[in-house]
């Protein structure tokens, strides 16, 4: 005889190993009574687990330098004195333009490196056509990832976009539009790691975890951002813009020959993994259910407050990180009057401090978890508001305290120290609510981060452009980008739940 179990009859243990079961009985393994090997294998970090971090680490590092050097390379590509009328010709001759002795001597240390004649508009379509194919394929790449497994959906677009990386100075020299379709091409791939690689923690993070491995891999966005920034302008100046391409295309290339071999879908295929550390994430993992299914809830979906409070937040969120990620360069050149060198290494110093507080706010919430100090979706709430509350506090006087270079640097780097702890609160919380649809949901979420990203940079232009000066004009943008932001807390803090959501559970029959 067969009984169907109901969904809210399932247990579901979020936040402790609890109750699970071991694979050969029905021995119950808790905080207290577990073996001294299974604690230690928690608690470890030199574990197959760990090592998938941080080649996931890698592996953002790799996409999101390949995100921005084309806006490192593209001040050195192009030749603003010359006429617009052929926009693909080049040149190796130096010229003086509008940016002076900066384009000046990088056309002296580079004669050969090509010059192209390309209109403003056509640098902008360049710029945002990484964008243009990304809207299709986030929710298809998280559904696919989930239902046939995430190592040859995220390494293939890891494959995929460093190759492209690496022919980016050819497709320049051949012509704008095919250009335009290595970027096109090259921003579906770079949505296939970012979001396929979520439906691995589903099978790889204990809850105990899962804030501390997914904030490990997502800190290589951070440090991949500092890294352009910091060594980008000097690439540009020494050895010529296409080496940006060439070294972090095959940086990218480099890290595929690690995934391919080292990374598995889960743990039990995995042929270097101890039967220990194994044991202990299918029990961690035993009280969930992470199976992923063809079917989609959509209706119950639309219906969860739970899920929009975290696609509030990742919009809300995602508004003020673009404007930081485009507008930064721009502002502490124009405000601090830096020249682009040290504009680029000030630029730089926000990022590389938000990636280590990234990883601190991990371990900080896996250890106030693991030590039952508070409840899942507390910590989910609390690292969100102090994410939000204090990036926005320390934003907001910007303009006020412009005229002095070392406190407006300190401003930033502590909003971009505050705003990391968001990764261990919204942004990481729809791993506890639905991990069996993990893939498909980091798809959605990143829609709407899109949309973020595509309104928000805007909006900035015409405030700056409209404004009557360059203090208001910035007052104006912190202070809706603020206000933004503290919506979405609200929202998030009202709805949010850490528990795992009815429509996310599968029925399950068991023999009486």
């Amino acid at each position: 005889m067969e009984v169907k179990a109901s969904p809210g009859e399932e247990r579901t243990t979020m936040a402790t190993g609890t109750d699970a079961k071991t694979a050969g009985g029905n021995v119950l393994i808790d905080g207290d009574s577990q073996p001294a090997k299974e604690r230690s294998c928690q608690k470890g970090f030199c574990s197959v687990r760990h090592g998938l971090a941080i080649i996931l680490q890698l592996c953002n590092f790799s996409i999101y330098t390949q995100q921005m050097n084309l806006s490192i390379a593209i001040t050195a590509m192009v030749n603003h004195t010359e006429a617009s009328s052929q926009p693909n010709s080049s040149t190796a001759q130096p010229s003086v333009d509008s940016q002076g002795t900066w384009n000046e001597t990088l056309r002296e240390a580079n004669p050969l490196a090509p010059v192209y004649n390309w209109s403003p508009e056509i640098q902008g379509v360049l710029l945002s056509c990484l964008n243009y194919g990304s809207f299709l394929a986030l929710i298809p790449t998280g559904y696919v990832a989930g239902i046939f497994g995430a190592k040859y959906v995220v390494g293939f677009g890891l494959l995929v976009s460093s190759v492209l990386t690496l022919f980016l100075p050819l497709a320049a020299d051949v012509g704008v539009a095919l250009l335009i379709v290595f970027r096109v091409i090259q921003g579906i791939a770079q949505v296939m790691v970012l979001t396929g690689q979520y439906s691995l923690w589903v099978k790889w993070a204990p809850p105990l975890e899962r804030s501390q491995l997914t904030t490990i891999a997502g800190s290589g966005s951070m440090l991949g951002t500092f890294i352009v920034l910091l060594v980008g302008g000097l690439l540009c100046q020494t050895i010529g813009w296409p080496y940006i391409f060439y070294i972090f295309g095959g940086i990218g290339c480099a890290c595929c020959l690690l995934w391919f071999p080292l990374v598995y879908n889960d743990p039990g295929s995995h042929p270097f993994i101890s039967a220990r550390e194994k044991r202990f994430i299918v029990q961690s993992l035993s009280q969930q259910d992470c199976s992923p299914g063809w079917s989609l809830p959509i209706k119950a979906m639309i219906k969860c407050l739970p899920l929009w409070a975290i696609v509030v937040s990742y919009f809300c969120e995602y508004w003020l990180f673009n404007i930081i990620m485009a507008y930064t360069p721009t502002y502490i050149s124009s405000v601090l009057q830096a020249s682009p060198k040290d504009s680029g290494i000030l630029s730089a110093m926000p990022f590389v401090v938000g990636c280590i507080c990234i990883i601190l706010g991990g371990l900080l919430a896996d250890f106030l978890l693991s030590r039952k100090i508070l409840r899942l979706i507390t910590i989910r709430k609390v690292f969100t508001a102090v994410g939000v509350f204090f990036s926005c506090m320390f934003l907001v006087p910007l303009p006020w305290v412009r005229s002095s270079q070392g406190a407006t640097m300190a401003f930033l780097v502590l909003s971009a120290a505050s705003s990391s702890f968001c990764e261990s609160g919204a942004l990481v919380n729809f791993l506890d609510i639905a991990p069996r649809y993990a893939g498909f949901l980091k798809g959605l979420l990143q829609v709407f981060a899109h949309i973020a990203g595509a309104i928000s940079p805007s909006v900035t232009g015409v405030l700056l452009s409209q404004a009557s000066s360059s203090e208001l004009g910035w007052r104006n943008v912190f202070l809706i980008a603020a206000a933004v932001d503290l919506v979405g807390l609200v929202f998030y803090l009202i709805f949010a739940k850490a528990e795992v959501q009815d429509w996310a559970k599968e029925q399950v029959l068991t023999h009486l």
